[in-house]
């Protein structure tokens, strides 16, 4: 049965192959169309990083493991000591303070390790996973470039370019649709960063997943605010 609670790294990776398509086959020679492949790419590697990030480190797990053996077996053989006394009532306090002094030490060494171990792991799934969200946040603004200079206004055919102006050889409705696509593409970026949570609940994950869903609904805000010019200067509708 499908879990409809959870993001299905599948079904969104299949989600950004067909949006490139729908961009390929509109604006082939277009940079966002290079765009979209690469994202295809990233999407693909986020897959792949969620599920080795959902794995457990073998050679950790067996570390903690002798650790805690190793543990055990300090305690035991700290009070084994005393059992083995010709006369354990002849043991002075000095004697007892100093050998469970050095058992106490020798557990608390152990112990320590045992803590850098655990958090070892999580650390090391907290660093690929900040990394693969900053390769995210990147696209995210690599796909703003690409509407930043595409200005509604041009659409209209009033406004009269200066030799500086970027070249616009899009009529109003394939801007619509350029645009749409740049909002479908943000909104896809926020989906990927999302996928992360599902192997870690780390503070700063969260955090910068949050930060990269508010980075990519602020730039589909910009997106749309230029879609309503359009739609106010022409009565035309976009093609599907």
């Amino acid at each position: 049965m499908p879990n409809y609670s959870q993001l299905n790294p599948e079904l969104l990776v299949s989600t950004v192959e067909t949006l490139s398509a729908r961009v390929g086959e509109r604006f082939p020679h277009a940079g966002l169309y290079k765009v979209s492949r690469h994202l295809c790419a990233v999407a693909a590697e986020s897959r792949q990083r969620v599920n080795e990030t959902g794995r457990r480190s073998i050679w950790i797990r067996i570390s903690i493991a002798l650790l805690v053996l190793l543990l055990i077996a300090g305690i035991v053989a700290t009070v084994l000591a005393f059992k083995i006394q010709p006369n354990p009532a002849s043991v002075t306090w000095l004697e007892f303070i100093q050998v469970a002094e050095s058992g106490i030490n020798d557990m608390i060494f152990i112990g320590v390790a045992i803590f850098f171990l655990a958090s070892l792991e999580n650390r090391m799934k907290r660093r690929r996973i900040l990394k693969a969200l900053h390769e995210l946040r990147s696209v995210a603004h690599v796909i703003d470039m690409h509407q930043l200079t595409k200005d509604p206004q041009r659409a209209s055919g009033h406004l009269i370019a200066t030799p500086s102006s970027p070249s616009h050889d899009l009529s109003p409705d394939q801007l619509i649709r350029y645009l749409d696509y740049c909002s479908e593409m943000l909104s896809l970026v926020g989906k990927l960063a999302a996928l992360y949570l599902k192997r870690s609940d780390d503070a700063v994950v969260l955090s910068t997943v949050d930060e990269i869903e508010g980075l990519t609904t602020g730039l589909s805000r910009k997106i749309w605010q230029k879609l309503m010019i359009i739609h106010a200067q022409t009565t035309s509708r976009p093609g599907k």
